[in-house]
């Protein structure tokens, strides 16, 4: 025996096989890093913004961290100018409407496409995968037409309805589902369970990977949504996050960047910290679930 092994290229010592692994280990990290920075240097950058005063903000210099501390300022201000608490409770109110019904509907639905056998399943499946094509934008003007004819604008109702079946929440539950083993659901059938118990009390409880992935995705598009409601929202008691900054850049504070990106960190932090929290899960359901 010995410690040589030939390739292509010649002979290759355990040394050379050690150096070539960890070049490749440091080549993967440091696009791993790189990508890591450019994704989180405008959160950076808006932290920083939110803690200067005006005078360094539009300074030629660039600097990190401030030479003056004015953070405090620049916080109170974005406060007191406006209902931040208030933008954000409705961001709140509205990511949850939204989640709770999306997943009443799609997981029924998204069980019967994975596990039931009926006539025009596979069709109604392709009608899944394409409605995954079409933009919100689409059928906007036939939703605030009736809307405005109930009287329902400046509502959260109109800021919910369009968005009450997803069909990416159906196409997601669908693919989880696949995987449940069918001995289990078989068993519970015999025990007399209907389908609708079999889905709600043994499907849904092994979901929540799946269940937790999905809520993120949704809070994050519903919480950073801002073309639906600048159509149905003209009462700024009632604005969402990105809304209610719009409102308060036109109204209160002009050029002052400072409490702007106060405001922005300020109504950021609940969304961040609830992916934080929900992290795990959300990793656990991307694997589990076979989405790319």
């Amino acid at each position: 025996m010995t410690d040589l092994t030939l390739s292509a290229a010649g002979p290759v010592t355990p040394v050379h096989s050690v150096l070539r692994r960890f070049i490749t280990l440091a080549l993967v990290h440091g696009v791993l890093i790189a990508g890591a920075i450019f994704m989180l240097a405008p959160f950076i950058w808006m932290l920083v913004t939110s803690i200067k005063p005006p005078a360094e903000i539009f300074s030629a210099e660039i600097s990190l961290w401030p030479k003056q501390f004015y953070g405090v300022q620049n916080y109170l201000f974005a406060l007191e100018k406006a209902p931040l608490l208030r933008f954000a409770l409705n961001g709140l109110v509205l990511c949850l409407g939204i989640l709770t019904v999306q997943l009443l509907v799609a997981i029924p639905c998204a069980y019967a496409l994975a596990k039931l056998n009926f006539p025009g399943r596979n069709a109604l499946f392709v009608l899944v995968l394409l409605g995954l094509c079409i933009p919100v934008q689409v059928p906007a003007m036939p939703l605030y037409i009736a809307l405005a004819q109930l009287g329902l604008l400046n509502t959260y109702f109109s800021m919910m309805v369009p968005f009450f079946l997803s069909v990416f929440a159906i196409f997601l539950f669908r693919q989880f589902f696949r995987s449940f083993p069918d001995d289990i659901i078989n068993a519970a059938r015999l025990d007399g369970m209907s389908e609708f118990e079999i889905v709600w009390w043994i499907v849904t409880p092994s979901a929540w990977p799946a269940i937790a992935a999905f809520s993120v995705f949704s809070a994050v598009a519903h919480w950073n949504d801002l073309y639906w409601p600048l159509i149905v929202i003209s009462d700024a008691k009632l604005a969402p996050p990105p809304l209610g900054m719009m409102f308060f850049a036109d109204a209160e504070t002009g050029s002052n960047y400072g409490a702007l990106t106060a405001a922005a960190t300020i109504l950021t932090a609940p969304l961040v910290i609830a992916f934080l929290i929900a992290r795990r899960r959300f990793i656990d359901g991307i694997t589990m679930t076979g989405v790319k």
